[in-house]
């Protein structure tokens, strides 16, 4: 489990492709940045821009993850030597800055709008026709990694031709610490939907189909 809260901005350097032929996966040789990893063992989970994954290998200051190819499919930017959001899994004796998160992509938006505002800026993603259902005013959402706060939800359309755009305002710190700063209209962002809506959906869905 994570926090949506961005431990530092680390670097891959490093893509290699496992064994396999093109259905393998990658194994990403990540420069930590300012992650301390002194606490970090093989097998603990690093969440890469909200993406969870496994540490195979490490030195002081880097460490290795091996990327399958179904992650690979559901991800962006775990194939490319960028820059990337770094947070190690939560402990118990730690604040809970932001919101539960499983470091599971749910889909990929698109960013629509991404423009300063005041010493703000405005982040606007559009997001897959089936996560509509999950995205609500003052609700939570992670993009690449970070937890974030919904200010608007826009449904454009209905049924199948349904699209639904949600606004973000992102603060000066946000910026400065985490990769959003690189955002550009049109790029694709990895998506988390809130872990108890996720629930919430299920209950209702299981309780309209079981009712007499």
């Amino acid at each position: 489990m994570f926090t949506g809260i961005v431990a530092a901005v680390g670097k891959i350097e490093s893509v290699k492709p496992l064994e396999g032929g093109s259905y393998a996966g990658v194994r990403l040789n990540v420069n930590a940045g300012g992650l301390p990893l002194a606490d970090v063992a093989l097998g603990d989970s690093i969440a890469l821009n909200g993406a969870c994954m496994t540490v195979v290998d490490k030195d002081d200051t880097s460490f290795s993850v091996d990327v399958s190819r179904e992650s690979l499919n559901c991800t962006v930017g775990l194939d490319t030597l960028t820059e990337v959001n770094l947070e190690k899994a939560v402990t118990l004796n730690e604040r809970l800055g932001g919101h539960l998160v499983t470091g599971h992509v749910d889909g990929l938006g698109v960013v629509r709008k991404f423009e300063a505002v005041g010493e703000s800026w405005e982040l606007v993603v559009e997001a897959p026709h089936h996560l509509a259902k999950f995205l609500a005013f003052k609700g939570s959402i992670v993009v690449n990694g970070v937890s974030l706060t919904v200010n608007r939800v826009t449904d454009i359309g209905t049924g199948a031709d349904l699209v639904c755009q949600f606004s973000i305002n992102l603060i000066p710190h946000t910026i400065a610490v985490t990769t959003l700063k690189h955002l550009s209209v049109g790029r694709q962002v990895n998506l988390e939907i809130d872990l108890i809506a996720r629930y919430v959906e299920r209950m209702v869905s299981v309780g309209a189909a079981t009712m007499p």
